[in-house]
């Protein structure tokens, strides 16, 4: 059954928020397959960084205040407000009643135009109601104030351009906000039938401004170019308009050009208010890329591979020894750290933090997730192109010279290096997908060496890894407890799902780490050396891989329970965080988070299979007993 509420040591409730704070949970995402834009419940889009997820922002109030800049297109006095996308898209729909009437705002990032733009249109739809409109343009992630004008565009239109060394933007719509006090503003009434129409449009500095674009096309065009593909999704399960919006938000979160993931749209939102651990998530990571991959062909999206494949081949080109953790979106390698110090942090949490050390660190168990993924869609029918193998092929060879050595494992700690079981045996998983290329496709390569350093590393972690006192494996070598990475042994097939080491993994994991029912911690920070100061909340991604190993074990009932329990914790447009603090109600972390979806993903897949079986296959749903040896 589900876990007890007063599990030992949880984590504190969060502090709380600022006066101008927005709760995470308030906020949609709007996104171009470029970037993406968060916007709250009322209407304040308060994070933005163009062109690029990875580019500067130039509205970051999300991180400090409304001076910081934003976008704020309102209905002030409203005394209810709700919101919904579109069908199967990210077209935004906000209904803002007031006390003399009603609104509708549409917003929406277009597709397929080549440019970043944002639009908004406010309607009133009943009555009459009072608008208010500010436009706060801050570049440099709100550090740098930027020379404002007035001018025409290609159309003969009115604009505003705000310009700052190589970026500019340009406001243009039906009616345009006056300056004041260093910002623009306006307020104004619409009566039933009018609306306003407004566009937001990122270009270089010295180039010119753009034609207007025609709104109400843009945004019907947008909204069904993602339905059409959300309608190429195959899960017909339980959950299903969670799955389908979290595989949106998969493909939001993927570069429509390079083809990078970025593991989530922000940086610096905290894992605990007030608290230092602050990262920046804009960037791909080649294990979340991998999961969010594997996900995508589980669901029947096999072009997401090809293009990952391409970009996966293009980034990590050289020598296997210079593999990186992660990459910038086109596959740059330079990620240094920075901290914004003119930036007060998301709930007073600082450092704010651009760039990512982490890059640096070596992780064993990023090439078990690549391998895997690479795998998955092999089967799916991918062929291998002869750069692909061959890149596959060296980079296992230098995994298979170098797995002895301790890493810093999934959780990137910044603590002294460690053996950590999950990396040892995603070096395992690494091996085994690589021999199952030569075995199952007719792959060339050294199969018989790959054999045997797969079989080492397997007596290796049931020698040090496994903890016979506790029937349980353990977080790293010589260690007594665990953490919740242990879960994905089953995913990758290392034991059975269903066998004595996999459910007293899954019992110890709940005993030490489930701190409300369904919601685990990664590990204990008291007990792991991360290198940094403080307590986390419970991270969703381990807490729908709770629910994912109790269906491949055949715990329906109580893998249904769990899901029941985490799919509802998505705010009301089906957008999950980080981590979730049970206490205070509240999301934590950054948003939307590729792990957190993907994890989602995958757990609705395997309670799926575990309710329906295919025939001949057990009760992990075949997955792992096709790839274990």
């Amino acid at each position: 059954m589900l876990g007890p509420m007063d599990a030992p040591t949880p984590c504190p409730p969060a502090g709380a928020l600022l006066a101008h704070q927005v709760p995470i949970e308030d906020y949609a995402v709007l996104g171009d397959g470029h970037t993406a834009a968060l916007v709250s419940r009322r209407g304040s889009v308060d994070w933005l960084c163009l062109p690029r997820f990875d580019s500067d922002a130039c509205f970051a109030a999300l991180l400090g205040t409304p001076r910081h800049g934003r976008w704020l297109l309102t209905v002030p006095d409203a005394t209810d407000v709700t919101r919904h996308y579109r069908g199967d898209s990210f077209v935004l729909e906000t209904t803002y009643r007031a006390p003399r009437g009603e609104a509708l705002v549409t917003e929406a990032m277009p597709l397929g135009d080549g440019r970043a733009d944002l639009v908004r249109r406010i309607e009133c739809t009943h009555g009459e109601v009072d608008v208010e409109h500010e436009w706060v343009v801050r570049l440099g992630y709100g550090a740098v104030e930027p020379w404002v004008r007035r001018e025409q565009d290609a159309d003969g239109h009115e604009a505003i351009r705000a310009i700052a060394g190589p970026d500019s933007l340009v406001l243009r719509g039906d009616r345009l906000p006056e300056a004041v006090d260093h910002r623009h503003r306006d307020r104004f009434t619409l009566r039933a039938g009018q609306a306003v129409e407004l566009s937001l449009t990122w270009v270089h500095s010295w180039q010119p401004t753009p034609s207007r674009l025609t709104v109400p096309d843009r945004v019907d065009a947008t909204a069904v170019a993602w339905g059409l593909w959300a309608r190429g999704c195959t899960y017909d399960g339980p959950h299903r308009e969670a799955v389908v919006r979290s595989l949106l938000v998969l493909r939001l979160l993927t570069d429509l050009t390079t083809g990078g993931i970025v593991a989530a749209v922000t940086t610096s939102l905290p894992e605990t208010f007030g608290g230092e651990r602050n990262w920046d998530y804009r960037y791909c990571w080649l294990r979340d890329a991998a999961l969010t991959l594997e996900a995508l062909v589980e669901q029947g999206f096999r072009q997401e591979a090809t293009q990952w494949r391409a970009w996966l081949e293009r980034a990590v080109a050289g020598d296997p020894r210079d593999l990186q953790i992660m990459y910038r979106l086109d596959g740059g390698r330079r990620l240094p750290e920075v901290l914004l110090e003119h930036l007060p942090g998301y709930a007073g949490s600082r450092p704010v933090r651009v760039g990512n050390l982490a890059a640096g660190q070596v992780q064993h168990d990023v090439l078990g997730e690549v391998m895997s993924a690479l795998a998955a869609a092999r089967d799916a029918g991918l062929p291998e192109t002869e750069g692909s193998w061959a890149l596959q092929c060296r980079l296992v060879d230098d995994l298979a010279a170098s797995w002895r050595t301790p890493d810093r494992g999934i959780w990137e700690i910044r603590g002294e290096p460690q053996h950590f079981t999950h990396s040892k045996v995603m070096a395992w998983a690494a091996l085994d997908r690589a021999v199952s290329g030569v075995e199952r496709h007719g792959l060339p390569g050294p199969v018989e060496r790959w054999r045997r350093v797969r079989e080492e590393i397997r007596a290796d972690v049931m020698a040090h890894g496994w903890s016979p006192e506790r029937s349980t494996f353990v977080q790293h070598y010589g260690a007594e407890h665990t953490d919740a990475s242990l879960l994905q042994l089953v995913q990758v097939g290392f034991v059975p799902a269903d066998g004595p080491h996999a459910l007293g993994t899954l019992a110890a994991v709940r005993d030490e780490l489930e701190v409300a029912p369904g919601l685990l911690l990664r590990y204990r920070t008291d007990r792991t050396d991360d290198g940094l100061a403080g307590a986390e909340a419970p991270f969703l991604a381990c807490s729908f891989w709770l629910a994912d190993a109790l269906a491949r074990a055949g715990e329906v009932d109580e893998a249904s329970r769990v899901l029941d329990v985490l799919v509802p914790l998505a705010n009301d447009v089906g957008l999950l965080a980080e981590q979730y603090d049970p206490y205070a109600g509240r999301m934590v972390g950054n948003v939307p988070q590729a792990l957190s979806h993907l994890a989602l993903v995958r757990a609705a897949h395997s309670h799926a299979r575990a309710v329906r079986p295919a025939s001949g296959t057990g009760p992990d749903g075949g997955r792992a007993a096709a790839v274990a040896r």
